[in-house]
């Protein structure tokens, strides 16, 4: 017997964290940089977008600056937060440079490419892909609020085959991004948000 497939669509909302410390040398890593004062004021504002549908789950980024993020959502709606270690951002392989630009642009040239220690997008691509995945067929019949990154979030959605996503986009994404996603048997029927 096979299992009956929901009728209605995953609903997934993506959001990239709103605005964040500056990563410098010798600052607090991915894990600890957290949100600037606007950015905590962003994630007040949020509130209103993401509440409605009422999220079935909220999951973040275990990186601070996206649990901060959506922690006032979670509090509004008397929600837990989970973390999810495959939700983190892009491992670049740079130590904090002020010519990171530069190191970006030629890793999307070349997304097979990945530094020492570092993961290439390809490999990031597999990975939001798969994590997105796992949380639609998790909550096939709620809306799941996801916080994460810029290139996660990217990488995620040239892996569900939306096209124009390069370079240019991720850099133009701003702080913070909603996008929404609906998703069906894996299959991504619809996506909405800044540059789509």
């Amino acid at each position: 017997m096979v299992a009956d497939l929901p009728s209605t669509p995953a609903r997934v909302v993506l959001v990239r964290h709103a605005q964040s410390a500056v990563p410098i040398a010798g600052g607090p890593d991915d894990y600890q940089r957290p949100l600037v004062e606007e950015g905590l004021r962003q994630a007040e504002l949020l509130v209103d977008v993401l509440s409605h549908p009422r999220p079935v789950a909220i999951v973040s980024s275990p990186y601070l600056r996206a649990i901060q993020t959506i922690q006032p959502l979670a509090l509004a709606i008397d929600g837990p937060v989970h973390t999810k270690h495959d939700l983190r951002e892009w491992d670049s392989g740079l130590a904090p440079t002020p010519h990171w630009e530069r190191h970006y642009a030629r890793s999307w040239a070349d997304p097979a490419c990945a530094r020492d220690g570092g993961e290439s997008l390809n490999a990031l691509t597999t990975r939001a892909t798969a994590a997105v995945s796992a949380l639609a067929r998790r909550y096939p019949t709620g809306t799941v609020v996801i916080a994460s990154h810029g290139t996660f979030i990217a990488c995620a959605l040239i892996g569900f085959g939306v096209g124009g996503v390069d370079w240019q986009f991720s850099r133009a994404m701003p702080m913070p991004a909603v996008y929404r996603l609906e998703i069906h048997a894996g299959t991504l029927l619809r996506a909405r948000g800044p540059g789509l």
